[in-house]
C-alpha cells in the first residue's frame, strides 16, 4: 500500500533538516546578539569590547557556514540573514568609527543583497554617534558624520532598491536628514 522505507528516508530528512535549522537559529541569534552588543559598546567609545564582541559574532557565524557547507539553502533561513546583516552593520559601523575606509567584507560569504542591508542600518548609528559627539562638543565629528552618511546615500540611490532594500535606503535617507538637521543646529552652535 505504502513505500515504507521511502516515507522513512523522507522522514528521516526533514526531522535531520529541522534539527540543524534549530541549530542555526540558536547560533545565528546568539551572533546577532554579539552584533548588537558591539554597536552599543562603539557608540560608548568602548573600542577593545567592539573588537572582542565582533569577533565572537564573527567566529559563531563563520562556524555555521562552515558545519552547513553543504547545506546552502540552510543560509536561506532568516534567522540567518538578519544575524549576517547585523554583523555586516556592525563590522561597517567599527570600520566608520576606526576611520577606517568602508569596504567589502571577506571574512564571510557575502551577497550583495545583505551587504546592501547591512549598509543601509549604518547612517542610523552614524546618527546617534553624531549626537554624542555633538553634546560633547566634538562637532568636527558631527560635520564627518554627515560626510560618510551622504557618501553612503550616494552610493545606494544609483542601485534602483525596490522592496525591503527600498524601505531600508528610506530609512537611510531620514538619518541623512536627521545628520543635516544636526549640522546646522551645531554650527548655530559654533557661532554663539
Amino acid at each position: 500500500m505504502l513505500n515504507k522505507k521511502y516515507f522513512r528516508e523522507i522522514r528521516e530528512e526533514l526531522l535531520s533538516y529541522a534539527e540543524k535549522r534549530r541549530d542555526l537559529i540558536k547560533s545565528a541569534g546568539d551572533a546577532q546578539h554579539l552584533a548588537k552588543k558591539c554597536i552599543f559598546a562603539l557608540q560608548r567609545d568602548d573600542a577593545k569590547e567592539a573588537r572582542e564582541l565582533l569577533r565572537k559574532s564573527l567566529d559563531l557565524l563563520q562556524g555555521l557556514v562552515k558545519k552547513y557547507k553543504s547545506e546552502a539553502g540552510i543560509f536561506d533561513e532568516g534567522s540567518f540573514k538578519a544575524a549576517l546583516e547585523e554583523y555586516i552593520e556592525a563590522r561597517l559601523f567599527r570600520d566608520f568609527v576606526e576611520g577606517k575606509s568602508l569596504d567589502m567584507i571577506d571574512e564571510l560569504p557575502v551577497d550583495p543583497d545583505a551587504y546592501v542591508s547591512g549598509l543601509c542600518d549604518v547612517p542610523g548609528e552614524i546618527v546617534r554617534y553624531a549626537l554624542k559627539s555633538a553634546t560633547e562638543r566634538k562637532f568636527d565629528i558631527v560635520k564627518h558624520c554627515y560626510e560618510v552618511a551622504e557618501a553612503i546615500i550616494n552610493e545606494l540611490i544609483d542601485m534602483d532598491l525596490t522592496g525591503y532594500h527600498r524601505q531600508k535606503f528610506d530609512q537611510a535617507k531620514q538619518a541623512l536628514n536627521r545628520l543635516q538637521q544636526i549640522v546646522y543646529e551645531v554650527s548655530l552652535n559654533e557661532k554663539n
